[in-house]
């Protein structure tokens, strides 16, 4: 080993230096999201890499949709399939605990050959949004609540998913919310998050059991967007492998079983402002402030036509039809699980606005840029919101869109969101999205053999 190579080595994080222990690093893995949020990326001996060395890989891993079909677009010499290049983030340098040598994971940026940043990337487009706050002297903060099942394994996707078999030997059941017993039945699955998690320094902050048999929640801590949803993309895959160590799935699918509740991943959200550190949605007298209204104005009038983001398979709009602890309007309230805004209880100067209409199935990234995005246009348009709803709210004015398809018609429409997000990147997500849409529509569903093949 040089004395380069054992000097940046040295500076790796606790966490993994302490999962290293003696161990001679063997691999390092250098990855990306996808638009779909999946690791992508070259793993390679240690040998070949150092922090500044840079990696490429074919643009045309943003053209796929997520079957894996590539799609023609009105993209200049788009089959060219230029490189882009991935830069190292070394904050992000973390454990890959399920490895059996010691392997190091790393996040990196993806810039074109001129370096400028690759404007179609989902961490860029993050980092966009919240430049766009910097240059207002604002910080976002964020949490993020991830929502998942646990299943038996499913290998014939004509087949059903089926709840896990918990220690008892039973298969779970519903309606077992904040159920300490039904947390404890997959206790030996989430020791190993929990272990995988240490390894990689992911703070949780808490575990609980959801609604759904073998749904459970893992709330993260509050910080900094960029850092919460490298978290959430290292902790998808974390959740994955560890329930695979134990021969079970972990789906992050929006409604994976029929006749249980869909998973969310629920965004809380305030802003700081940098001049003072202080939380801008209250003033001086504990009271809201015009920013915190205009945040929440800003979400009512943007999140609707950023949906595909914040639902982006078609499977994510059955768990707004359902209705089941899934919000199906952008009405705002306090104290409120039944409005897609809520306001949590909390101290003034943690007063923070709670998106619930993001799935748990969203790349991180562009859920989290898409939420932040519609409260900042809010705080810069001054934008209203409407009176708080009242009660329980079912059904209102500005209910979501109920598919796919009409969601990507009003994130085509959406100008403002498009400047914020960028027209290229809007206009290749809409087209690969409606490609998806119509490899769909060519499939014969279970449902359809079983009830129309002879009644027909």
């Amino acid at each position: 080993m040089s004395s380069q190579e054992s000097n940046w080595q040295k500076t790796l994080p606790k966490p993994f230096l302490g999962f290293q222990k003696n161990r001679r690093l063997e691999e390092v893995e250098c990855i990306i999201p996808d638009l779909a949020g999946m690791s992508r990326g070259r793993s390679m001996p240690i040998y070949k890499f150092t922090p500044d060395t840079t990696f490429s890989l074919p643009i045309s891993l943003f053209y796929q949709t997520i079957s894996g079909e590539y799609v023609d677009m009105d993209i200049t010499n788009q089959w060219m399939e230029k490189d882009i290049v991935l830069r190292p983030d070394m904050e992000t340098a973390a454990a890959v605990p399920w490895a059996d040598d010691a392997t190091l994971q790393v996040i990196n940026d993806l810039e074109l050959s001129d370096g400028n940043p690759l404007n179609i990337a989902p961490r860029n487009i993050l980092k966009n949004v919240i430049d766009l706050y910097k240059k207002e002297n604002l910080k976002p903060v964020i949490a993020p609540e991830i929502e998942f099942y646990l299943t038996q394994p499913n290998t014939d996707p004509n087949e059903e998913i089926l709840p896990p078999i918990g220690r008892n030997g039973r298969k779970g059941v519903r309606q077992q919310a904040y159920s300490m017993v039904a947390v404890d039945e997959m206790g030996s699955v989430i020791d190993t998050i929990y272990e995988y998690a240490e390894a990689q320094g992911l703070k949780i902050d808490t575990v609980i059991q959801e609604g759904g048999a073998g749904q459970i929640e893992i709330n993260l801590m509050h910080g900094d967007p960029l850092n919460l949803a490298d978290q959430v993309f290292y902790f998808k895959r974390t959740i994955r492998e560890a329930a695979f160590k134990h021969k079970i799935f972990a789906t992050f699918m929006a409604k994976p079983m029929r006749d249980q509740p869909g998973s969310a991943m629920h965004i809380h959200q305030s802003v700081i402002d940098t001049k003072t550190g202080l939380n801008i949605f209250t003033g001086p007298n504990g009271c809201e402030t015009e920013a915190f209204y205009n945040f929440i104005g800003g979400s009512q009038k943007y999140l609707m036509s950023t949906i595909p983001f914040l639902a982006p398979y078609v499977n994510s709009y059955r768990r707004f039809a359902t209705q089941e602890s899934s919000p199906n309007t952008l009405e705002w309230s306090y104290d409120n699980r039944s409005t897609g805004i809520r306001i949590p209880n909390s101290k003034p100067t943690n007063r923070r606005v709670e998106n619930r209409i993001a799935g748990s199935d969203t790349n991180p990234y562009l859920s989290i840029a898409a939420s932040l995005a519609c409260g900042y246009l809010g705080i810069v348009n001054k934008i209203k919101p409407r009176d708080p709803a009242r009660g329980e709210v079912t059904e209102s004015e500005n209910n979501l869109p109920v598919s796919l398809s009409r969601a990507l018609d009003l994130l085509d429409e959406a100008k403002e969101v498009q400047d914020v997000l960028g027209l290229g990147f809007c206009k290749l997500f809409s087209d690969l999205k409606r490609a998806e849409l119509e490899e769909y529509q060519k499939e014969i569903s279970p449902w359809e053999r079983q009830h129309l093949l002879l009644n027909t």
